[in-house]
């Protein structure tokens, strides 16, 4: 089978004789997860899904992400669910990076690979499966819909990594862009999860402090960044949560293209409620 374009955290343990040191850091305003340290150890499983497991990566909680979730599934061998979701208030992405999955949405059935992309909606009725002959391999990330008098919940789709043409920010002679699989003035979407892309040697050229909370899953190559007052190298297979405001910014380090995974939270009003 080739190998796939994006990193996938296969499990397995260290030797014991290597060295203990590695690049977890966990604050108040950012954490970073190494690809090392997914490891069959720190895999759950989930109600209702056979032959699965999965690595959970962020979560709610007082000090760490407050508004998603955000998993790695694999799924082995006529494995997967029919009943995957068990909040009827969450809306989903699914992305794959590895192998194939069969998803069937409201009785509709879609092959999902590598660089697929599925969005669903709160509510919905779907059901995953590998009919494949080796393991699946897919990001799950979950986020509480958050309802707006007068705007419909988003529909259902599916699309590629492959099929969506990137946006270059402006300035940068697409050296930085993203693939954005929703439109960002579409209002019935109360999060985006995208793909950011910097060529070797781009930057994002200023301290970036903002509300937005991040999840950032590095899917190919290599960048130091910046993370609050600290410089952090990170490569394909490493994930970091970037509490809101927390000032980020990075260099490509090449000498391929970096790209990351995003999700953050947008267009809606700031709860005023304590948590």
């Amino acid at each position: 089978m080739p190998k796939s374009r994006y990193f996938a955290p296969t499990g397995g343990l260290p030797a014991q004789t290597d060295l203990l040191t590695d690049r977890a850091v966990f604050t108040n305003a950012y954490a970073v997860i190494p690809k090392g340290t997914m490891r069959d150890i720190v895999t759950s499983f989930l109600p209702f899904w056979d032959a699965t497991r999965v690595w959970v990566i962020a979560r709610p909680l007082s000090g760490f992400a407050e508004t998603f979730s955000h998993y790695i599934m694999e799924v082995s061998t006529g494995g997967g669910s029919d009943k995957p979701e068990l909040d009827p208030s969450a809306e989903g992405v699914l992305f794959v990076v590895e192998g194939q999955i069969n998803l069937c949405f409201e009785g509709a059935d879609h092959a999902l690979q590598e660089g697929g992309y599925a969005y669903l909606p709160p509510g919905s009725k779907w059901t995953v499966k590998n009919n494949e002959q080796s393991p699946a391999r897919f990001h799950w990330i979950r986020k509480t819909y958050e309802t707006v008098e007068g705007i419909e919940a988003p529909s259902f789709f599916v699309t590629s990594d492959q099929d969506v043409l990137p946006t270059a920010m402006p300035g940068t002679e697409g050296k930085w862009a993203t693939t954005r699989f929703v439109d960002p003035a579409d209002m019935r979407h109360d999060m985006h999860v995208t793909i950011v892309t910097f060529e070797p040697g781009a930057v994002i050229p200023f301290a970036e402090t903002h509300v937005m909370e991040h999840g950032l899953y590095v899917l190919e190559g290599k960048a130091v960044y910046r993370l609050n007052q600290d410089w952090v190298e990170v490569e394909a297979g490493d994930y970091m949560w970037l509490r809101a405001f927390c000032p980020q910014a990075c260099y490509a380090g090449g000498p391929g293209k970096f790209r990351y995974l995003l999700y953050k939270d947008v267009n809606r009003h700031m709860n005023l409620s304590l948590r």
